[in-house]
């Protein structure tokens, strides 16, 4: 038999059609994620966490510094999974979630590892009045912490917009990523917090859309941050987006997906116009790029 009769014998049509990506400098393509968000147990990923079945939804908690944290957990009575965010700040090696026992019985825990990652630095030039505060503006800036933190500990067992589904989100403008989660960052030479989310380029004035349904918790204009909107989607999932131009909406509105509801801008502490989109789990920012 011919060698390409013998091949397509042992192939079928369809094989032949895909020698050509079996060649020795094809390389494997990962495989599509088929939940969201992503599993990435290190500091500013997210891990996710079998918590087995119960009749009804368990309530789990993470430790952050003194306080015990509710955690989102998905799922029904046949299995439920609890969904973790991890702190850039987390030592590595054990760590555990907490999960409560029916009819006051204390906890069990639930353990999981968080490895190593290694974060680029990156150097930025800006105002010198947004690196060295006057008083005046620290003072302005220990208030809009305060409030902050208040937003950051919205905890909605049911989002506005019902029960949580898919966490995939879509991307909320279409544009570069300038700067991903994470970056250590250096402002005119002093090294300031890592980057706590995402930051995509785009012009002034481009359209902002939600990439899950939700519920406006804060609107605002900050010192850093500038004009600044954030989004509840429920159980400790929260959506920040940072240095617009235009705020269009008001708290307590609620949002459908894909809906547009604030615009791009180059407002607070900035190198020029794009979005900076933070997202949120158990009051620990996490990196957007998980949930696409």
């Amino acid at each position: 038999m011919p060698l390409f009769t013998r091949r397509a014998a042992l192939l079928g049509a369809g094989g032949l059609l895909a020698l050509p990506a079996l060649g020795r400098d094809a390389k494997p393509q990962p495989a599509a994620p088929t939940v969201w968000p992503q599993a990435l147990a290190v500091p500013g990923g997210v891990v996710r966490l079998s918590l087995g079945p119960a009749a009804t939804r368990p309530v789990a908690q993470a430790r952050q510094g003194d306080a015990d944290v509710p955690v989102l957990v998905l799922g029904d009575a046949i299995a439920w999974t609890a969904v973790v965010g991890i702190p850039l700040s987390a030592a590595l090696g054990d760590a555990h979630i907490s999960v409560l026992l029916p009819d006051g019985g204390g906890a069990r825990q639930v353990p999981y590892i968080v490895a190593p990652k290694q974060y680029k630095e990156q150097h930025l030039k800006v105002s010198p009045r947004t690196v060295d505060l006057s008083p005046e503006d620290q003072a302005r800036f220990e208030r809009e912490r305060d409030h902050q933190a208040q937003v950051m500990a919205t905890f909605s067992e049911q989002p506005a917009g019902g029960a949580l589904q898919s966490l995939r989100m879509q991307v909320p403008v279409p544009g570069r990523r300038s700067s991903s989660f994470g970056l250590r960052r250096v402002f005119n030479g002093q090294p300031r917090n890592p980057h706590s989310g995402m930051d995509i380029a785009a012009a002034t004035g481009t359209p902002i859309v939600a990439p899950l349904p939700g519920k406006v918790i804060d609107v605002g204009d900050y010192f850093f941050n500038g004009g600044t909107v954030w989004l509840d989607h429920g159980q400790g999932l929260l959506s920040m987006y940072c240095h617009l131009s235009s705020m269009d909406v008001r708290v307590g509105d609620v949002l459908r997906a894909g809906e547009a509801f604030c615009k791009v801008g180059a407002t607070g502490r900035v190198t020029g116009p794009h979005l900076h989109w933070g997202v949120m789990l158990n009051r620990t920012m996490v990196d957007p790029a998980l949930f696409l």
